[in-house]
């Protein structure tokens, strides 16, 4: 009998946001839930981040940010993906982001946003129903 691989994530904190409880908080969540998950840690560049996915074939990428650079970061993250063929690997972003930017994030192939203060069981139960281990 052969298992499935269990859903692989990267939980990333892009830039120079040097703020990560949160983002902790979410990884032993998802962890919590039967998840694989990497923590990137504080002040990764999109560069890393997307090298990290790669190298370690996450299904979900999930970046969070608090300082006001989402639309820079998300935006090169989305571009470096798309560079190195891996534009499938799902991109979900949370932290502090204005109504306004969430739109903005979506047309660049955001999945969704999970703004400060959504609770663990919803983002849990988004990757639950919105991922699936691609191999």
């Amino acid at each position: 009998m052969v298992m499935a691989r269990k859903i692989r994530v990267l939980v990333a904190k892009p830039g120079l946001d040097g703020h990560d409880r949160g983002a902790r908080i979410i990884a032993r969540a998802l962890r919590d839930a039967g998840f694989e998950v990497i923590y990137t840690g504080l002040h990764q560049s999109p560069e890393q981040i997307v090298s990290a996915a790669i190298q370690e074939d996450v299904d979900l990428i999930g970046m969070s940010s608090l300082a006001a650079a989402h639309l820079y970061l998300f935006r090169k993250v989305m571009d470096l993906l798309k560079a190195e063929g891996a534009d499938e690997i799902i991109v979900i972003g949370g932290g502090i982001i204005p109504e306004r930017d969430i739109e903005k994030l979506k047309a660049l192939g955001i999945q969704e946003i999970f703004p400060s203060g959504s609770s663990l069981d919803t983002i849990v139960g988004w990757v639950n129903k919105h991922v699936k281990p691609r191999s």
